[in-house]
């Protein structure tokens, strides 16, 4: 991230976490908003297009993962300025540091959607969970306890949408 200014500068804090792991922290946090942004807008993309069975159903549970992703999003970016850093938050940014694949923007049937939507929480799930470990190794509890209570979230909404493509 080599537009972000968190390296430059770092606001001051009188957190006792040497500045290269903040500045790390902030590194890791700020993609995983970016991620978190990005996959915020696809759920909502689905919310928007999805048709067919249950499409009530479906439909509601978008909404709800996006509120959740809201909030994941907002917690994230706290933590990046306790840290002394700057949220990298816009949409442009998200754009350009998301590790998520692009959605397409084609018809598709209800299923592919809810295909589509499955495999990027997936993604996001794991680089969650993932980060938790990268966290756990520089020793920022609380930055490890933002990401473990975001992955149990998470899992939560990956299960709930895996269960809804069983037989």
């Amino acid at each position: 991230m080599s537009d972000c200014p968190e390296g430059e500068y770092l606001h001051p804090t009188r957190l006792d976490i040497a500045m290269p792991i903040r500045q790390y922290l902030i590194g890791v946090l700020n993609q995983t908003l970016a991620c978190t942004i990005d996959l915020r807008s696809q759920i909502k993309q689905v919310a928007w297009n999805i048709k067919g069975k249950d499409f009530t159903t479906m439909r509601a549970l978008c909404l709800a993962i996006a509120v959740e992703l809201d909030q994941h999003a907002e917690a994230l970016a706290e933590r990046v300025t306790v840290l002394g850093g700057i949220a990298m938050a816009t949409v442009r940014s998200a754009a350009t540091h998301s590790t998520l694949q692009e959605y397409p923007l084609a018809y598709m049937s209800h299923e592919a959607h809810v295909l589509q939507m499955v495999e990027r929480l997936g993604h996001y799930a794991n680089a969650v969970r993932h980060t938790i470990t990268l966290t756990a190794d520089v020793e920022d509890a609380g930055t490890t306890a933002l990401y473990i209570d975001i992955s149990r979230v998470t899992d939560k909404q990956l299960a709930a949408i895996e269960a809804y493509l069983q037989p």
